[in-house]
């Protein structure tokens, strides 16, 4: 079950009413530091952009591999624990907008997770500690701690005894 909240729009569809919602300088200036930090090879200066310039919550040792790409609109509602790798080229979202209505929920992983390259993640999800994530999964509900999940959308495949 995933938990986001939802907020109706009336007229021109939720995405063209983006700027009413969020100020557009937030947009810009996370698309900046997003595609910098995207690129960046450092994981401490990586980091150090997630959370001091996006608002993020990034535990120590967590690695976000090369072309990751987090939410633009909603950063600061990202959690990650503790030793844990994004693989590359992993979205994380925490906002979707649709035709008649736009929802928003927070995404939280767990320490020592490790999610597989090409993975997308969709708002309101939490991923338990020590969970696997194999790549190119759609994560749309949530996966315990110890879980082995995968695929599109994501099934749990082993769950920790």
């Amino acid at each position: 079950m995933r938990r986001t909240e939802g907020y109706p729009v009336s007229g021109s569809n939720s995405l063209w009413q983006l700027y009413k919602i969020v100020p557009f300088s937030k947009v810009c200036r996370n698309t900046l530091v997003a595609v910098i930090a995207r690129y960046t090879p450092s994981f401490p200066l990586k980091n150090w952009m997630y959370r001091r310039l996006l608002g993020m919550k990034i535990g120590e040792q967590t690695a976000l591999a090369f072309l990751v790409v987090v939410d633009l609109l909603y950063p600061e509602r990202i959690r990650i624990g503790e030793n844990t790798i994004i693989g590359y080229n992993t979205t994380v979202l925490t906002h979707e907008y649709l035709v008649s209505e736009y929802r928003i929920g927070d995404v939280e992983i767990g320490d020592n997770v490790l999610v597989g390259a090409n993975t997308t993640i969709l708002p309101g999800v939490r991923i338990g500690d020590g969970a696997v994530i194999g790549a190119m999964s759609l994560v749309n509900c949530d996966i315990p701690a110890g879980a082995f999940a995968a695929g599109n959308p994501v099934q749990v495949i082993r769950e920790c005894k």
